[in-house]
């Protein structure tokens, strides 16, 4: 039997694959993920080995190749990795339980709770008494095409009577029903193989030696008088970190000072984490330094395999947001993988403040989480109110387990560089810009100044924007924030640091955002105009003027302008952005770093976080879950409100169905499904990708991005 003829995969899945070429992948990223989480490399080769067998049943393959012919294919609900269980007396009896462990839920948890519809093992045996015969029929006639695939790779095999396959699926049946609550480790190798070797295909072998190296972080032993914290030593005792610092004060090379192993560095926003994932390519770390988030691909042109990357196991430097390590606190699919590959590791939690409050108690989730998988946690912010600082070092362990780092008084006051003023709203007209800001605005870039306007919502930004257009036509500008397409915001993320930022290239110019600029950006403007924010939101935003210190700077302060609150303060809550104002010093006084504290703790005296602990896995030390079993994605939308769409432009709609998956991903633009939950009956949405509605109009996209009525949205 040819073999060759065996498919994995179609080429409407990222290519034709032969059984044997796929199943030799997996197996290799399979030895590979075990060596590296410490797991039986022998095993694991054999669960990889016999994960996609049942591929060989002609149901599979009639419907991989759209066939109408063979009858099995219209009358039977198949599983492949149900008929694979037939394969299981090629190897010893004591090595079933960890191998069915592998291979009946690498795909489809074993059961589905309240779902009439689910597909596990446990669930078909519940409503249909002919899976079992389904699943192995005609198997004397397809199970040699499987065995031959097998003596192909290397493994011994010998003809396996039907009614021994019956047996074996009947053992995997009794093995589920035992499970217990827990996580399966062996269910995690396996799915991190197979998705690794699914996206790298023929790559995979070339990129397995290294992908679990400890990354070279020597270049962030570097140190600089400006820069305090490289002045600190980092070889703490403690097992954690919690670092409290001004911006330009070191604290990103002191985080990474404090890790060991790999790393995983979050930050909240995309525009902060493609800046951190290019400041990581350029300190040579080696290994494997990867982007993992949507738009990864974008970042940077590199090549094919990195890009599939982007989202795998492994990786000696990974930068990502917390919402990528949430699948280890609410159980959803892939859990167990990703318990794998951080467990033991370094993970940096920066700028954690900035979270609302559903996201800011996975966080805590998160921390807690990590730190029963014996992870190293460091986290840094430039603003911390104490009831938030007090918790997380409670759930790291208390200060025997953690390093705590701050600066003193004398060296903060050399942080001091913002006179603060204060502008009022026109009380007839309050929610207009008011005409003050129009003036200092004129004379600040007739003065030559590098300008930051920063305002709350995408339709603010977009409105403050075209009126500042037709004000200065003169001037060098540029609108940022989340509406753009994909492509385009990465794109203008790189002109706002390599142009407008740029020291050789002075002013004036003029740049209008959301606080998409709060975290991570490293730009640094002459002064800035801002809508009235939370406290610690305007600090961060603050830190994107008078950034760069030199001996010649310090002590000296620019200006930033805060807004009076408007009558809405959307996405924020407005007692809060009350309290904020009123803690801001006005009239040029500058706001001391050391005052900060004290300001930002009386706007925040307790902690809002959102309960969410019905959905959180975790129980102690003990997995709530059953093993083999998961959380629906759903779970992760519902807790965080965080669910989004895509949009593109009908300009775009004809490339969009002509693309490929990278290219169709550069056309979108996502928005949160609650802004565009009005407007889902006015636009087309097409039925490929990511099933994105087709916004019509938008003539003066390139400067404005995406526009049409909506529900205010702040990124």
């Amino acid at each position: 039997m040819n073999t060759d003829d065996i498919l994995a995969k179609s080429a409407s899945h990222g290519g034709e694959l032969s059984l044997e070429d796929h199943t030799r992948h997996v197996m290799e990223a399979a030895v590979a993920v075990a060596r590296a989480t410490g797991h039986d490399e022998r095993l694991a080769m054999l669960g990889a080995a016999l994960h996609d067998l049942g591929k060989a049943h002609p149901a599979f393959q009639s419907k991989l190749r759209a066939m109408k012919t063979v009858q099995a294919s219209n009358t039977i609900l198949h599983r492949h990795e149900l008929s694979s269980l037939g394969f299981l007396p090629l190897v010893d009896r004591s090595d079933w339980p960890a191998i069915i462990d592998m291979v009946v839920a690498h795909h489809k948890p074993m059961h589905q709770p309240n779902d009439m519809f689910g597909k596990g093992i446990l669930d078909l045996e519940d409503r249909s008494h002919t899976w079992q015969q389904d699943h192995l029929a005609g198997w004397d006639a397809w199970a040699p095409g499987a065995l031959a695939v097998l003596e192909k790779l290397g493994v011994a095999t010998h003809p396996i009577p039907r009614a021994e396959a019956e047996t074996a699926i009947q053992f995997a049946v009794q093995h589920c029903e035992t499970k217990r609550k827990g996580w399966s480790a062996w269910r995690g190798v396996l799915q991190a193989a197979d998705h690794f070797a699914s996206a790298l295909q023929h790559d995979a072998v070339g990129q397995l030696p290294t992908l679990f190296d400890a990354p070279d972080l020597s270049f962030f032993n570097r140190t600089a008088p400006l820069y305090p914290l490289s002045l600190e030593g980092a070889d703490q005792p403690q097992q954690h970190t919690l670092i409290v610092a001004p911006t330009g004060a070191g604290k990103t090379d002191y985080l990474l000072r404090r890790c060991r192993g790999r790393v995983f560095y979050t930050l909240p926003f995309q525009a902060s984490i493609n800046s951190m994932f290019r400041r990581m390519l350029a300190a040579n770390t080696g290994g494997h330094v990867r982007l993992q988030h949507a738009i990864s691909q974008l970042v940077e042109e590199r090549g094919a395999v990195e890009k599939q990357l982007q989202s795998l196991v492994g990786a000696s430097v990974k930068v990502l947001t917390p919402h990528q390590l949430a699948a280890v606190v609410f159980g959803t699919p892939g859990y167990e993988a990703v318990i794998l590959d951080v467990r033991g590791a370094d993970i940096i939690l920066d700028e954690v403040h900035t979270y609302a409050a559903q996201a800011q108690s996975m966080v805590l989730e998160i921390v807690a989480a990590l730190a029963r998988l014996g992870c190293r946690i460091h986290i840094g912010t430039a603003t911390m109110p104490s009831v938030l600082y007090q918790e997380l070092l409670r759930r790291l362990g208390g200060p025997a387990a953690v390093a705590e780092v701050a600066l003193p008084a004398e060296t903060l006051r050399q942080f001091d560089r913002h006179a603060v003023h204060k502008i009022a709203r026109d009380p007839e007209n309050p929610a207009a810009w008011p005409e003050e800001a129009d003036d200092i605005l004129a004379a600040a870039l007739a003065a030559g100044e590098k300008v930051l306007v920063i305002c709350n919502t995408v339709q603010g930004a977009q409105q403050r924007y075209k009126q500042l257009r037709r004000q200065f036509p003169e001037i060098k500008r540029l609108l940022l924030h989340s509406r753009f397409k994909r492509g385009d915001r990465a794109e203008r993320e790189q002109r706002l640091e390599q142009d407008f930022n740029d020291p050789a290239k002075p002013g004036p110019c003029l740049v209008v955002s959301t606080q998409v600029v709060e975290v991570s950006l490293d730009i640094s403007f002459d002064r800035m105009l801002t809508e009235a924010a939370p406290l610690d939101a305007l600090v961060q935003r603050f830190g994107r003027v008078n950034r760069r210190r030199t001996t010649e700077t310090i002590g000296k302060l620019k200006p930033v302008h805060v807004l009076e609150p408007a009558p809405s303060c959307l996405p924020y809550d407005r007692a809060i952005v009350q309290a904020s104002f009123a803690q801001l010093p006005e009239h040029g006084q500058g706001l001391p770093e050391q005052e900060l504290q004290a300001r930002i703790d009386i706007v925040y005296p307790a902690l809002e976080v959102s309960n969410i602990s019905t959905h959180v896995i975790w129980d102690g030390d003990r997995c709530r879950l059953r093993e083999l079993c998961n959380n629906a994605r759903s779970v992760l939308v519902d807790v965080l409100d965080i669910e989004s769409t895509a949009c593109i432009l009908e300009a775009d709609r004809q490339a969009y169905l002509d693309a490929k998956w990278e290219a169709r991903t550069m056309l979108e633009i996502p928005v949160s499904w609650r802004s565009m939950y009005a407007h889902k009956t006015k636009y087309e949405r097409l039925e490929v990708g990511n099933m994105p509605f087709v916004v019509p109009g938008n003539e003066d996209y390139e400067e404005l991005g995406l526009q049409f009525e909506d529900h205010d949205s702040f990124l």
